[in-house]
């Protein structure tokens, strides 16, 4: 670990992602730079490029922090149903901790198809009864309407954050999954 003269502690990258979360949820993405970020930290600005490459890799690094936050449902015997609202749930909240950072993330869409989160739905749509050949564009379809709600509503488009239409969504979402059948074609 690369230590700072002026600190005088080493940097760690859970440190570095850390502070650059902070700054972000301040100042918002664009306003981050590696050079405002070692300042924050007390640190030359390349004593950063030790622990992330770039900023793209610092931002990488950053999205796994947030995603670690949500609480995943487990993989246990509970419905299906019951794991997706669960799932919408955390990506809400998600979102509204962190405003600036979460439409970057959306127009960045690989860096929400990664992580635990990707996995859990890949489940959870099995489980729903999505065909194998087919959870690929169900998860986009998913994660396009999610993160409209979700950005909507973070954008001030609804009045406040309208829990009964984030609920209707998530029925949306329930109903339609529910409905989709077994063998794909979206029958009962």
């Amino acid at each position: 670990m690369a230590v700072s003269a002026r600190r005088g502690t080493p940097l760690s990258p859970e440190e570095i992602h850390a502070e650059a979360l902070r700054l972000i949820d301040e100042r918002g993405v664009e306003a981050l730079s590696m050079r405002k970020l070692a300042a924050a930290l007390d640190v030359n600005p390349m004593s950063l490029y030790h622990h992330v490459p770039n900023k793209e890799a610092l931002l990488d690094g950053v999205r796994g922090l947030v995603l670690s936050e949500i609480e995943l449902p487990a993989d246990d015997s509970s419905d299906w149903r019951e794991q997706i609202r669960a799932l919408g749930a955390g990506l809400r909240a998600l979102a509204h901790r962190h405003p600036s950072l979460y439409p970057y993330m959306c127009a960045h869409p690989g860096l929400m198809h990664q992580d635990g989160v990707a996995e859990v739905l890949r489940r959870v749509l099995t489980a729903a009864g999505v065909p194998a050949e087919r959870l690929g564009a169900m998860r986009n379809a998913l994660f396009a309407f999610t993160a409209g709600f979700l950005l909507s509503e973070i954008n001030g488009v609804f009045p406040a954050p309208d829990d009964a239409a984030f609920e209707e969504a998530l029925t949306l979402i329930v109903n339609g999954l529910s409905a989709y059948g077994r063998d794909g074609s979206g029958g009962t």
